[in-house]
C-alpha cells in the first residue's frame, strides 16, 4: 500500500478487482464436487446458493468496502498511528457478536490476552499516538473501521458454516466494488498508475494480500473461533514493523520491539485459553 502510486481508495478498488479473476478460478474449482457412483466414474454437482446466501454475501461486501473506505478516511483525518490503533479495536465488536450470535463464551484468560495485545499495540505505535484535539473525527472513523471489519468477520464466519472459501471471497469482493468505486470517484483518486512498478504493487496486493491472505483468513474462520481470529489479526502490525525494518529501513526502537513481543504474547494467550461454546 505504501509503495502504490495511486490514492488509497483507487488502490483498494484495484486490489479487489484484480483479484476477482483468480478468485473466479478458485470458485470454479470449488463448485465441482466429486461424487463417486457405484462402480462407475465420478460425476460433478454444483453447490446452489440460496437467497439468504446472496443477501449475506452482499452484506459482507458492504462491510468490506466500509472497512477500507473508513480506514482510508481515518488515515487522511488523523495520523496513521491513531488510525491503526483504533482500527485494531475490531475484536471488541467481534467478541460481542460472537457471544450474541454464536454462543462463544469468553473466559478471563482470553480477555487478558486481548488486553495484552492492545497494550503491545500502544507500545509499538509509541509516541505517535495523539489523542484529542483536531484528530477527533479521524479517530471516530478509525472506530467505525473496527466496527465494519468486525462485522465483516462475523458475516464471513456465518457464511463459512455452509459455503466454501472461494465462493465467499469472489462474491463478497464483487459486491464490494460499487462502494469502493463510489469512494474513489468522490475522493478524486487517479485511476492510472504512473509506472509499471506502481501497477506491479497493485497486482501484488491483489494476489498476495487479497486472494491469498484474505482467502486464508476466510478459510480459517471455518475452523477457528472468530474472536481468536480477530485478535490474531492484531499480529499484522508486528509483521508490518518487521518488513518496514527490513525493506523500508524504518528502524525499531526498544519500546517498539518490546511492543511486538507483547502483542505476540497476547495472541498466544488468546490461543492458549481459546473460547468455549455455550451448552
Amino acid at each position: 500500500m505504501r509503495l502504490s502510486e495511486l490514492g488509497p481508495n483507487a488502490t483498494a478498488l484495484y486490489r479487489v478487482a484484480f483479484a476477482l479473476p483468480f478468485l473466479m478460478l478458485w470458485l470454479g474449482l470449488e463448485r465441482r464436487i466429486q461424487v463417486p457412483t457405484d462402480g462407475g466414474p465420478t460425476v460433478t454437482k454444483k453447490r446452489p446458493l440460496k437467497r439468504a446466501d446472496w443477501l449475506l454475501l452482499a452484506v459482507s461486501g458492504l462491510f468490506w468496502s466500509g472497512d477500507l473506505v473508513f480506514w482510508h478516511w481515518s488515515i487522511s483525518l488523523t495520523n496513521v498511528a491513531n488510525s491503526t490503533f483504533f482500527a485494531c479495536s475490531s475484536p471488541i465488536f467481534v467478541i460481542l457478536g460472537a457471544r450474541l450470535f454464536f454462543g462463544e463464551r469468553i473466559n478471563r484468560g482470553f480477555f487478558a490476552g486481548f488486553l495484552l495485545t492492545l497494550i503491545g499495540g500502544a507500545m509499538l505505535l509509541g509516541s505517535s499516538l495523539v489523542f484529542g484535539g483536531s484528530n477527533f473525527l479521524g479517530d471516530i472513523f478509525g472506530i467505525i473501521t473496527a466496527f465494519f471489519f468486525g462485522s465483516y468477520m462475523l458475516t464471513i464466519k456465518h457464511l463459512r458454516a455452509d459455503l466454501p472459501t472461494g465462493a465467499i471471497m469472489f462474491w463478497s469482493g464483487l459486491f464490494s466494488l460499487p462502494g469502493l468505486l463510489l469512494a474513489t470517484l468522490l475522493t478524486g483518486d487517479s485511476f492510472v498508475s504512473a509506472s509499471l512498478f506502481g501497477w506491479s504493487m497493485i497486482i501484488a496486493l491483489a494476489l498476495v494480500v487479497h486472494a491469498v491472505g484474505q482467502g486464508l483468513a476466510a478459510y480459517a474462520l471455518a475452523h477457528l473461533p472468530v474472536p481468536f481470529t480477530a485478535v490474531a489479526f492484531l499480529g499484522e502490525p508486528v509483521v508490518a514493523a518487521i518488513f518496514g525494518w527490513l525493506i523500508l529501513a524504518e528502524a525499531l526502537g526498544p519500546l517498539q520491539a518490546t511492543g511486538c513481543v507483547v502483542i505476540l504474547a497476547g495472541v498466544w494467550l488468546t490461543q492458549r485459553y481459546g473460547m468455549r461454546r455455550r451448552v
